[in-house]
């Protein structure tokens, strides 16, 4: 994580040539809707379940809160379910075992927690039926990726680093200069590694994964030996050839229609500078383009959906996270996506993280107890309960307003955020059809305070269309949804 804050601190100093002004926002703005646009069909929310899954998958509790939109009770408190629909599943790298004498290097400063179990625990045969292969392994993580499925959820297949016998220096934290790690001669072990156990999920646990993605900021140089999670450095040009292995092992196991999705760099720049290092066959096999958000506010989202608009693949915001635990960051940085990158989905890196400004649940790195919720939890909330899978993503022209559409429930949705101080916005619905809200005109709302005492995802019934427009108040640093209902195109 150290290095996700380092990463973070920088995109906040400058915005790395971003198109966008994230300063605070002006006092009495207009926000118009406009129906005619479509920045995609919404395809839903979720998180990573690699570490916390590995301490908390067994709890249904927190199955229910993740996956769910149940009101779920967490130490005496009712918690809004924050209904991710994705779940994506970390392939461990690790091991404990000896092959021919050998066994894993462990970086001195990885916790257990964060030892991810792989389960392809001998090189000497590649029979999923063979006891070179421990399918009784990551237990816990298992139970919870079974979990989120049994809940409706979407699955991906990911890899923080190649098993530790794959490595060169057998170590699955990275190189000792952060160099490439993966042997040259065990390039398509790795893809079958990841096909077999998707053909596994498929056939023992009911998960059929969605895609596949070997990868994790793949092209970053701080995987070292002393990490202290799993990570592997993979340059584009290896990248090309595991692809092309994986595509071909997936098809071998009947997983035609598993989609491959790549390469998860760490920021909207590299990930354009990896997609434009690979070939057209290359980008052939590629379904879908992860990207994850450690940039912050900087960096040119708007080139990189332009260039993966160009090549007719989706776009997925597949991690993002920061340390400020009171969601307002997350806000901010959630409505620059939508305005520039438009993904069509979005997840969080950690739900739960022994970092309470990291977590939207804080946990003990010590103790590995569940302990206080954060602020954050709430702010996403506002986001993932309204904005739901199916509905279509519209324009806003506003860099801190988000606006989703249902026609077949009639619904228009909006959040958005205010960063600076107190200030009214009006959202002017003018281009739609018909706008009739509720009874009278009633837009139902709720808000989060992101900074002291207040409405914590707080519903409210108080705030009235006049006409095709909607006037509302919006107290410093704090997010509002609004749900306006009778909106026809």
């Amino acid at each position: 994580m150290v290095r996700r804050r380092t990463l973070l601190a920088a995109a906040s100093g400058a915005l790395l040539g971003s198109v966008v002004n994230t300063g605070t926002a002006r006092a009495d703005e207009t926000v118009t809707v406009l129906p005619g646009t479509d920045h995609g069909q919404w395809e839903g929310w979720g998180t990573s379940l690699a570490w916390w899954a590995t301490v908390f998958g067994q709890r249904n509790d927190f199955a229910d809160l993740f996956f769910t939109t149940k009101s779920v009770t967490y130490n005496g408190r009712s918690l809004p379910g924050l209904g991710l629909n994705i779940a994506r599943y970390n392939l461990g790298a690790c091991s404990w075992n000896s092959v021919a004498g050998e066994t894993m290097v462990a970086s001195p400063n990885i916790p257990r927690f964060k030892q991810v179990e792989g389960y392809w625990q001998d090189w000497h045969s590649e029979d999923p039926a063979s006891s070179a292969w421990n399918w009784n392994a990551d237990a816990t993580q298992r139970a919870a990726l079974v979990k989120a499925s049994e809940r409706g959820a979407i699955t991906e297949l990911f890899a923080n680093s190649p098993m530790w016998w794959m490595c060169l220096n057998h170590n699955p934290s990275g190189a000792a200069d952060g160099g490439n790690n993966l042997q040259p001669w065990n390039y398509r072990q790795f893809a079958v590694h990841l096909a077999t156990t998707a053909r596994y999920a498929a056939d023992h646990w009911g998960v059929r994964f969605a895609t596949v993605e070997p990868f994790n900021e793949p092209s970053s140089t701080w995987w070292r030996a002393d990490g202290t999670q799993e990570g592997c450095h993979i340059d584009a040009a290896v990248q090309r050839t595991v692809l092309g292995h994986l595509r071909a092992e997936l098809d071998a196991r009947g997983l035609t229609g598993t989609r491959i999705s790549a390469s998860d760099e760490t920021s909207y720049d590299l990930a354009r500078t990896t997609w434009g290092g690979f070939d057209a066959s290359t980008r052939s096999l590629v379904d879908q383009v992860n990207v994850h958000g450690y940039q912050g506010s900087g960096g040119r989202r708007d080139l990189l959906y332009a260039d993966v608009r160009a090549a007719g693949k989706k776009l997925w915001n597949s991690e993002t996270g920061d340390s400020d635990g009171t969601g307002l960051t997350l806000a901010t940085n959630l409505c620059l996506d939508f305005r520039w990158l438009h993904p069509t989905a979005w997840c969080y890196w950690q739900v739960m993280d022994p970092s309470p400004g990291w977590a939207l649940i804080h946990y003990s790195p010590d103790t590995l107890q569940p302990g206080a919720v954060q602020t954050k939890l709430y702010v996403l909330a506002q986001f993932t309960r309204h904005i739901r899978p199916g509905m279509r993503i519209l324009e806003t022209g506003s860099d801190h307003a988000v606006a989703a559409y249902d026609p077949a429930a009639r619904r228009l949705v909006i959040v958005a955020v205010n960063p600076g101080a107190a200030q009214n916005l009006t959202f002017d619905l003018s281009r739609f059809g018909q706008v009739s809200g509720g009874t009278g005109g009633l837009v139902p709302r709720w808000n989060t305070l992101t900074s002291g005492t207040g409405d914590r995802y707080t519903a409210h019934q108080d705030t009235y269309l006049t006409g095709k427009q909607l006037r509302v108040s919006f107290a410093a640093q704090s997010v509002q949804t609004f749900q306006v209902d009778g909106v026809s195109v």
